[in-house]
């Protein structure tokens, strides 16, 4: 058996070496400092940091992504990178989000907000008293408990995701954690207000589950009430890397403002050939669309973005959903591109948006893009 020799990793001042060994110690790499003046450590200057070799690709995956293992208090930097939110609730379908968002995050050079909310109790109205307790008393001491286990919960799932990070499962992006109280729905579509993400990457359900959640879904009352672009992950989808899509199906009234799905998808995914089927949804006022407007439509598409390929297919207004399963059967499809136009509330009660319908019964990737 051969020996794991010492090497040396770095060379730094001896505040800059011990600041690296903690780091390196505390993702599970053993390390030794040498030429270390003894008498004045303070003083000494190059001062080595070494580790064994059988350690060298573990620390400089360590050393190489800082930000993610011992990040600091960089707000004028973090305002220049773009920003993901990834609601999670700690579930495999968050995990499956995160796999989908690190990868985008990696390659627009954005960073990745973990989101969790944590419900008052109070508005809940779930909380049982007893005689010799106040409800003030109460709802305080739950709500203590509530966001302790939050915090302990998005630190472990933190941990793990850097876990992944140090194994090479997932690229080194920088991300943060917030646990935000209120209803989650309501606290995601605030947070987007307030920070302006490129993107919200949101885990669901599979299609059969989904259903039985219509009512309430958080995912559906963002796509609501959300003016950012979102993206929507079913836990049971095979697909991990963006890299992996192939083709996407965007539909569309052919209305000049749904042009902006179009921009959206191409800005997220202009490294990729993407083959685009362009299904027409023609709406009540204009359920025409000729071949001289499909032609029209091919040549601009083809000509504004060019790594595309574009087709158009054509779809039933009443039979929304089997004609999209037609379309699955003939060629895979692994991205889903909606626009989302802005509905007053009774419009969304009484008539749910072509994204409603998907979302509950597709087991693909949606993007809703809001024009």
């Amino acid at each position: 058996m051969t020996e794991d020799r010492l090497i040396t990793v770095a060379i730094h001042t001896y505040e800059h070496a011990l600041r690296l060994k903690h780091l390196l110690e505390s993702e599970g790499v053993p390390v030794v400092l040498h030429n270390v003046n003894l008498s004045q450590p303070v003083v000494s200057s190059g001062v080595r940091v070494r580790i064994h070799e059988s350690d060298l690709p573990l620390a400089l995956r360590i050393i190489e992504n800082t930000d993610i293992f011992a990040p600091a208090d960089n707000s004028i930097a973090d305002t220049l990178r773009r920003l993901i939110i990834v609601p999670v609730d700690f579930s495999d379908y968050s995990t499956k989000a995160c796999d989908i968002a690190f990868h985008l995050a990696a390659r627009h050079k954005a960073t990745i907000m973990l989101l969790h909310s944590v419900l008052n109790p109070s508005v809940t109205g779930s909380l049982q008293l007893t005689d010799s307790m106040t409800y003030d008393i109460a709802d305080a001491e739950m709500q203590n408990i509530l966001d302790k286990e939050a915090h302990r919960s998005i630190e472990t799932f933190s941990r793990k995701l850097r876990e992944r990070i140090k194994k090479g499962e997932l690229p080194p992006v920088p991300f943060k954690t917030e646990v935000a109280e209120g209803v989650p729905e309501e606290t995601i579509v605030e947070y987007a207000k307030e920070n302006k993400p490129e993107m919200i990457v949101m885990g669901t359900r599979g299609a059969g589950k989904k259903e039985k959640e219509l009512i309430g879904s958080v995912t559906a009352e963002v796509l609501d009430s959300c003016r950012f672009p979102v993206l929507t992950v079913p836990e049971s989808v095979n697909l991990s890397n963006i890299d992996d899509i192939k083709h996407a199906v965007l539909f569309s009234n052919l209305e000049q403002e749904d042009i902006l799905a179009l921009d959206a998808i191409y800005r997220f995914f202009c490294d990729e050939h993407v083959d685009v089927t362009i299904v027409n949804v023609p709406s009540k006022k204009n359920a025409m669309f000729n071949d001289a407007d499909t032609r029209r439509l091919l040549e601009y598409c083809t000509r504004h973005y060019p790594r595309f390929s574009f087709s158009v297919a054509a779809i039933s207004l009443g039979n929304i959903v089997a004609d999209f399963h037609d379309i699955e059967q003939r060629q895979p499809i692994d991205l889903i591109a909606v626009p989302n136009k802005k509905k007053n509330i009774f419009a969304r009660l009484f008539n749910p948006s072509l994204a409603h319908k998907l979302l509950f019964h597709s087991d693909i990737p949606m993007m809703v893009v809001p024009v």
